[in-house]
């Protein structure tokens, strides 16, 4: 829902307080209208989970702006409130996001395996007719629906506690009387446009800390040939080679599978942080009245880069799994494989993109408000 267009006189003499004000009053008020049909959605759910339905994903929504808002705007808003108020909305993202998650990674995981071990036009999968193949999908499809199960249970309970009560009313409170600062009574352009600008300087910071030169060829394999510092990689096992599983053994502690996976996480820890600083700039347009179209794009591809990290991380979990056959280890190595290579192939899309893109904060804040100052935009997916 989209406020009314301002006049550009009234625009022009809104103060930076109002705009937040407004911004977060529209957000809470969709939290608030979310929160009773996301949890009638989540208690509806049998066993079987499901991706977010309207409420679910308009709460998720509504958390994320009021977040990245007092993130980004917070030196005007009193400290400690900002600050608890932003660690009570990261708890209910990151449990809201649980179940869905692992409904995404089943399909994204079930799908490649489904596709390696088929047919297509071009031939053959890879692992057609392979004996480990539907061994590995019983099993991923087993561990999966039981992490989904206990996180459905955790979001139930947690759905149901005093602290999500607390959260409402904290939300209800915020509706129309914000914890502001006497600085929040300057001029919209001269408080907001230089905290928006600094959450630009820190996204450009940490895009220019990728190594961008390595994902400049699509599907490279870069991340399965390097693994840092560790003493035992990929190369050494092959390909198809699971993952984490070692020649002689369950592979569950061993100091080569412990590294490997360390260097792995520590290669898409910055990448995961860059989704963030994405999303937190984008949120800061949307508060400035500019277009973010293209960070729209590079959040998605992002989100992309980490569906696809996430996986492999289960494909290699799987791989480890006790008593397992070498063919069904060997499967679950070739979908490790294969989510690695979409890894790369996300970072390859992102540096594609993102030196067309305005350089450094001014390319984006220079643009006129699209919308007017101190009018909500029109709702985003994510």
């Amino acid at each position: 829902m989209t406020d009314a267009p301002m006049t550009a006189q009234a625009a022009s003499t809104m103060t930076a307080g109002e705009i937040l004000s407004s911004h977060l009053t529209a957000q809470a008020g969709a939290f608030l209208r979310a929160l009773p049909l996301a949890v009638g959605e989540v208690g509806a759910r049998p066993g079987t989970a499901v991706v977010p339905a309207a409420g679910t994903a308009d709460l998720l929504r509504a958390v994320r702006r009021i977040g990245g808002l007092l993130h980004t705007f917070g030196t005007v808003f009193d400290q400690a409130w900002a600050q608890e108020s932003r660690t009570e909305l990261r708890w209910l993202l990151n449990l809201l996001a649980l179940e869905p998650g692992y409904v995404r990674r089943s399909a994204r995981l079930l799908g490649a395996l489904d596709s390696l071990s088929g047919t297509d036009p071009d031939g053959t999968g890879m692992l057609a007719g392979h004996a480990g193949a539907p061994k590995a999908r019983a099993l991923l499809d087993r561990q999966l629906t039981l992490a989904r199960t206990r996180a459905h249970s955790t979001v139930l309970q947690e759905l149901r506690s005093a602290r999500l009560h607390a959260l409402a009313d904290r939300m209800t409170l915020l509706v129309g009387e914000a914890p502001l600062l006497e600085s929040a009574g300057g001029r919209a352009g001269a408080v907001l446009l230089p905290q928006a600008s600094a959450a630009f300087t820190a996204l450009s910071a940490s895009a220019a800390k990728l190594p961008l030169q390595r994902a400049a060829k699509p599907y490279g394999g870069d991340g399965l040939r390097r693994l840092g510092a560790a003493p035992s990689s990929l190369p050494a096992r092959g390909l198809g080679a699971p993952p984490a599983r070692q020649a002689g053994g369950e592979g569950a502690g061993a100091p080569g599978a412990v590294d490997a996976d360390a260097a792995l996480a520590a290669d898409d820890a910055p990448w995961a942080r860059l989704r963030i600083l994405v999303k937190r700039a984008r949120y800061a347009l949307e508060v400035c009245g500019r277009p973010a179209g293209e960070l729209d794009e590079l959040d998605a591809v992002l989100g992309w880069h980490q569906e696809a990290a996430d996986a492999a991380v289960t494909a290699a979990t799987a791989a480890r799994t006790p008593r397992i056959t070498p063919a069904t280890a060997y499967v679950l190595g070739v979908v490790h494989a294969d989510q690695r290579l979409e890894v790369e192939a996300a970072r390859y899309a992102f540096g594609r993109r993102w030196p067309e893109l305005p350089p450094g904060p001014d390319g984006w804040l220079e643009i006129p408000p699209a919308e007017g100052w101190g009018q909500t935009p029109a709702p985003r997916t994510a």
